[in-house]
């Protein structure tokens, strides 16, 4: 099944194209940000970008906002809480919090791809109170205890 995404384009948006899928094969489509002036991110700094865009996700599904690679390669710019979600039931504006691992200062500018998007499957899972919990090889072992090779 292939959901669709309802969009709102917000009035600081108006003259941004709607996500849109890169190529064939891609697993996101790209979020621009939707400023009123360029923003500069200095290294270490970190900042809530808008993308003008409110969203109604059907239920069943998220939307997880997720770095784009060139950014992070190339500038050191990533997504802060990657993956993201924006829930089913969340009609605010869609923001994507980018931090600055870089060197250098970063400029944002209205239009500029800053994230990607996929929609993914979601459920709820039913949450169950237990006296005892089942035994396992690995045991309560946790980082790194199943070796790095």
């Amino acid at each position: 099944m292939i959901p669709d995404i309802q969009m709102l384009r917000l009035p600081h948006a108006a003259d941004l194209p709607l996500p849109a899928y890169q190529s064939q094969g891609a697993a996101g489509f790209d979020l621009m940000a939707a400023l009123n002036a360029e923003m500069i991110l200095a290294p270490g700094e970190f900042s809530a970008i808008p993308t003008g865009l409110q969203m109604a996700i059907p239920e069943g599904w998220e939307g997880q906002v997720r770095p784009r690679s060139g950014l992070a390669f190339k500038a050191g710019v990533t997504v802060l809480n990657s993956p993201g979600t924006i829930d089913c039931d969340y009609r605010g504006e869609v923001k994507v919090i980018l931090i600055n691992h870089g060197a250098a200062p970063f400029t944002i500018t209205h239009g500029m791809r800053i994230a990607q998007m996929v929609i993914a499957p979601a459920m709820q899972a039913r949450i169950l109170e237990a006296s005892a919990l089942d035994d396992t090889d690995r045991g309560a072992s946790g980082f790194g205890s199943t070796g790095t090779k």
